[in-house]
């Protein structure tokens, strides 16, 4: 006899205009089983996570409880049906105490405090404010407050990645005795250990689709790797011609030792050359934005040490890393532009930040910077054009134009290509690859695997706050960084070098 599916999901989609962000999905999951939902970056998870817990709705598909189709307009809606998340990010209001907070979801207290003393924490004060709570302790409450409301399904994303050991032992005893009463767990990990351990099966996404239900049985990560990338595992050869980035006599352009910043950058280290284009690749939540925030001085980092062509440097500011030559281009344009000023204003930014006292400014030469960085990367827009009508792809040029007028040396870039089109993409690579070939030096961190080969000289990985490989270019293709990135060992065909100077 079947068993009639907890949830059942089926041909759910989601578009935003002509983008496709969920395309076909489904998912059943069965009472008393821990299902898993993976993919990679991009695949639609985070979509489809959204669509159950009624945080948006979908554009198509069908999704009933326990038989019923129920509305999820909400996700108060959600809770009603019985779907419960504990998102990845802790969803307490900072500035309220815990029992406002429990309030405001309708909480009850006393299972709630229960809840809590199980999962590790005894002496929680609900006068706390949420602010002044570690991390580790928010995510047990966020836990605490879904168990609480004591769901048919609920869904934990990157449950057990901000907690310790102990605390990580007791959230797996927990969601083990929640599924042996009959209810359900979606479970979302980066990890394949915690996938094996505690799952039952996995449903797959690869491009808005699902493409596969597995059993969770031994060796089938390797099974897993091959669906999320379908035909791309097969290896593809770099496009271009090999690189080789500038040799240098002195020392790096920059050098980082054993940082950490934040809740999840914990200990990484490398080097970057001048000349030199550095993939850095991660999952999501794996510490690549606190890194980024802390090379661009916008976090201090709370140990470790950065040193520029050899001198240790300590950034309190954006301004004293700008200082240092390095500037930053994030992937949401929206965080670099004065969207309402022209090209030009955008552009000449950073001389205008360089004004300390009043004095001449050299506007015969700023003009002839801009000039030249707008025809460099043939920004398409007049000259007094406002920036928020220029499409995307010319937004991030402007960005991008900003640095090369100011001449930084060393350039962040953050997911630069994402939501651009193909064309502009390749001008930024080209342009990249450019300025690499006149001994400027860049990070680059990317969402698409596939840049990787196309505009960087070897792969970061950076996995759980740390650096756990450096693969040379030539083996850098989809398949051996979605190995890398989830924290599985390199095939044996792989070739084994990693930079010198470069520690995993």
């Amino acid at each position: 006899m079947t068993t009639q599916p907890l949830l059942d999901a089926s041909g759910v989609a989601k578009n935003y205009g002509a983008v496709a962000a969920l395309r076909d999905a489904s998912l059943r999951v069965r009472p008393g089983e821990v299902h898993a939902l993976m993919g990679a970056n991009g695949a639609g998870k985070s979509t489809l996570v959204k669509i159950l817990t009624g945080a948006i709705r979908p554009s198509a598909g069908r999704i009933l409880i326990r038989g019923e189709a129920r509305p999820l307009g909400s996700p108060a809606a959600a809770r009603r049906a019985g779907l419960v998340p504990v998102y990845q990010e802790p969803s307490l209001i900072p500035d309220l105490d815990i029992a406002d907070n429990l309030r405001l979801t309708g909480t009850p207290v006393a299972p709630f405090r229960d809840w809590v003393r199980a999962l590790g924490v005894p002496d929680l004060d609900l006068r706390d404010l949420a602010r002044d709570l570690p991390l580790a302790v928010l995510r047990v409450l966020d836990l605490a407050r879904a168990l609480s409301l004591e769901p048919d399904v609920m869904l934990l994303d990157e449950m057990t990645a901000a907690l310790p050991a102990n605390l990580a032992e007791r959230v797996i005893e927990v969601v083990r005795g929640e599924v042996k009463t009959g209810r359900s767990v979606i479970f979302i990990s980066h990890r394949f250990v915690e996938i094996a351990a505690l799952c039952d099966r996995a449903t797959v996404l690869r491009d808005g689709e699902t493409v596969g239900v597995v059993d969770i049985v031994p060796g089938i990560e390797e099974r897993i790797v091959e669906m999320m990338l379908g035909a791309r595992v097969e290896k593809t050869r770099v496009a271009a011609a090999a690189r080789d980035a500038q040799a240098s006599s002195g020392p790096p352009r920059l050098s980082v030792r054993g940082l950490a910043a934040g809740s999840k950058l914990e200990d990484v280290s490398f080097e970057l050359a001048n000349g030199e284009v550095a993939g850095v690749v991660a999952l999501e939540g794996q510490g690549q934005d606190e890194l980024f925030a802390a090379l661009a001085g916008s976090i201090r980092p709370s140990r470790g040490t950065i040193a520029v062509d050899g001198e240790p440097v300590v950034f309190g500011h954006p301004a004293d890393a700008i200082a240092q030559g390095i500037a930053y281009v994030p992937g949401d344009r929206t965080e670099a532009l004065l969207m309402q000023r022209s090209v030009r204003e955008n552009i000449a930014l950073p001389f205008s930040a360089r004004l300390r006292s009043w004095g001449p400014l050299a506007v015969g030469r700023e003009r002839g910077l801009v000039s030249a960085a707008i025809e460099r990367l043939q920004i398409d827009t007049r000259a007094q054009r406002e920036v928020q009508r220029l499409s995307g792809g010319n937004q991030q040029k402007v960005t991008i134009a900003r640095w090369i007028a100011a001449d930084a040396r060393t350039i962040l870039c953050f997911d630069p290509t994402r939501g651009i089109d193909v064309r502009t993409k390749r001008e930024i690579y080209r342009l990249l690859r450019e300025l690499a070939a006149q001994g400027k030096s860049v990070l680059y961190y990317t969402s698409e695997l596939e840049e990787v080969q196309r505009v960087c000289d070897r792969a970061i990985v950076v996995f759980g706050g740390r650096v756990v490989d450096v693969l040379p270019v030539e083996i850098a293709d989809e398949a051996a960084l979605t190995r890398a990135a989830y924290g599985l060992p390199r095939e044996a065909a792989s070739l084994p070098a990693s930079p010198s100077g470069a520690t995993p």
